[in-house]
């Protein structure tokens, strides 16, 4: 699908690493000019972008600050002639009992995944009124729909992802287009096999295709989404996950 992409710009937060990265490289391959945002520095994302002849730069940003993620979309308003596709695959999780999560841990996993992509899509959506036209993103779990024990705060902020792509799809229709991507297991840092407990690897590894996914897989989906093929798409979540979900 090399240059499918080509003359458009988008936005990568969480691109870092995991699927964020992955997505942040595959969008390139396919001709985008990438913003590859991350709250630490994704030089790393935006030079493996570089080295395979892609056009990158990279930008600081907490997805969860309003103040912030204004200031990252002033910055992307002033530096480029448009916005295509915004992409948000920043996100956190937390395996702990409900009894022993504090409102704290959950006030926070909501701030950046479910407010993280309220506010990315809201600026986005900013961005791209005036050409009437867009892609956007938003990165959910399987788990929205599982649910699981330990993850209460974690299940709870992806299932309002769903939500939230929903209700936005129907909002910013017909021009700007917004879907979800629900991965299931992936093997990414956030979700490291030396920080699990033995309980969260084997229900990782208990799916009809016996195996985790790949980042290139989950971004494989997103390009999907954003490319010529995803036309037809709004208000949809749609769910790599290996048979852990069958919808």
């Amino acid at each position: 699908m090399t240059g499918v992409l080509e003359g458009q710009t988008a936005l990568v937060t969480g691109a870092a690493q995991g699927i964020g990265a992955a997505t942040a490289r595959m969008l390139a391959a396919a001709g985008a000019r990438v913003v590859a945002c991350d709250l630490k520095d994704p030089g790393a994302t935006v030079d493996a972008i570089a080295a395979g002849g892609g056009r990158a730069r990279g930008a600081v940003c907490d997805v969860s600050e309003p103040k912030a993620v204004e200031a990252l979309f002033s910055e992307i308003a002033a530096a480029e002639s448009a916005l295509d596709i915004a992409v948000n695959a920043a996100g956190i999780l937390q395996e702990a009992p409900l009894l022993q999560t504090t409102a704290e841990d959950f006030d926070r996993t909501i701030a950046v995944n479910l407010r993280g992509s309220f506010l990315v899509a809201q600026g986005a959506a900013r961005a791209m009124q005036g050409a009437a036209r867009g892609r956007i993103v938003l990165i959910s779990s399987e788990l929205a729909y599982l649910g699981r024990a330990s993850f209460s705060a974690y299940c709870a902020s992806k299932a309002g992802v769903v939500g939230l792509t929903r209700a936005l799809a129907r909002e910013l229709a017909p021009g700007i287009q917004v879907n979800a991507v629900a991965p299931g297991p992936v093997d990414t840092p956030m979700l490291a096999l030396e920080n699990m407990s033995q309980e969260w690897i084997d229900a990782e590894f208990d799916v009809p295709l016996g195996r985790i996914g790949t980042p290139d897989e989950i971004a494989g989906t997103i390009l999907f989404l954003c490319g010529p093929h995803g036309g037809f798409f709004t208000g949809q979540t749609i769910s790599p996950n290996g048979g852990a979900v069958m919808l």
